[in-house]
C-alpha cells in the first residue's frame, strides 16, 4: 500500500506524475502539496490527518492514529506541464502496438516480443518511430532480414510516431484509481525510461 500510485497534479490540476503513498505523504508534511477529496477541496497534512476515516477507505496506521491515503496530490508551487514529445524508446514502442505482434496480430506479454524494424538495418533501415514495431519471436524469425512483402506478410498498422498528448504514462499492470478519471479524462498516457539512440 505505501508504494501504491497517487496522481500528482500541478497547480492548474494538470497530472504530471505518479508517485507512491510514501512520497506523497512527505510532500503534504512538508507543505509541499495539498490532498484532494471527492469534493475537490484540499487539505494540507494536518486537516487530511484529521478526517474520519470509514470502512470503504484505504488507511494507513500511524503512531496514535489512523489517516487516509490521498489518491491524488496537488502540488503548491509548481505550474509547468511535462514536455509533450513522445521518448522514442522501446516501452513506448510496446505501450504504442499493445504489446500485440504487428504481423500476426496477437497479444504476448512483453518478454515474449521483441522489435523488429520494418525495413531491416542490412537494407537501410533506420531505427525511427515509423520504421519499429512490435512483433513476436516467430514472425520475427519468419521475416528474417527482408521486407514484410518478401516474407509473404502484412503490417497489420503502420507504425507512426505516437500522437499522445502528453508524456505521462502507466505500466500497463499499472493500477487506475477511479479518484484520478477526472484528471486523466483529457489526458493520452506514456512514460518509461531509456530513449532509444536514432
Amino acid at each position: 500500500m505505501i508504494n501504491s500510485g497517487v496522481l500528482v497534479l500541478n497547480r492548474a490540476f494538470f497530472p504530471v506524475h505518479i508517485t507512491s503513498v510514501r512520497r506523497a505523504f512527505c510532500l503534504l508534511y512538508a507543505d509541499m502539496a495539498k490532498a484532494i477529496n471527492s469534493q475537490y477541496e484540499l487539505y494540507d497534512f494536518t486537516s487530511w490527518s484529521e478526517l474520519s476515516v470509514h470502512t470503504h477507505d484505504e488507511a494507513i496506521g500511524l503512531v496514535g492514529r489512523v489517516i487516509r491515503v490521498p489518491r491524488v496530490v496537488v502540488l503548491t508551487a509548481y505550474d509547468r506541464v511535462p514536455r509533450r514529445n513522445v521518448r522514442f524508446c522501446r516501452r513506448n514502442i510496446f505501450v504504442r502496438d499493445r504489446n500485440t505482434c504487428q504481423y500476426c496480430g496477437k497479444a504476448f506479454p512483453t518478454s515474449e516480443l521483441n522489435l523488429d524494424h520494418v525495413v531491416p538495418r542490412s537494407r537501410g533501415g533506420i531505427t525511427t518511430w515509423e520504421n519499429i514495431v512490435c512483433s513476436c519471436i516467430s514472425c520475427n524469425k519468419r521475416k528474417g532480414g527482408e521486407l514484410p512483402e518478401q516474407a509473404g506478410m502484412r503490417l497489420i498498422r503502420r507504425p507512426a510516431r505516437p500522437q499522445w498528448a502528453h508524456q505521462f504514462a502507466f505500466s500497463p499492470r499499472a493500477s487506475i484509481h477511479r479518484e484520478w478519471l477526472p484528471f486523466l479524462s483529457i489526458v493520452d498516457f506514456t512514460y518509461w525510461n531509456l530513449e532509444l539512440e536514432h
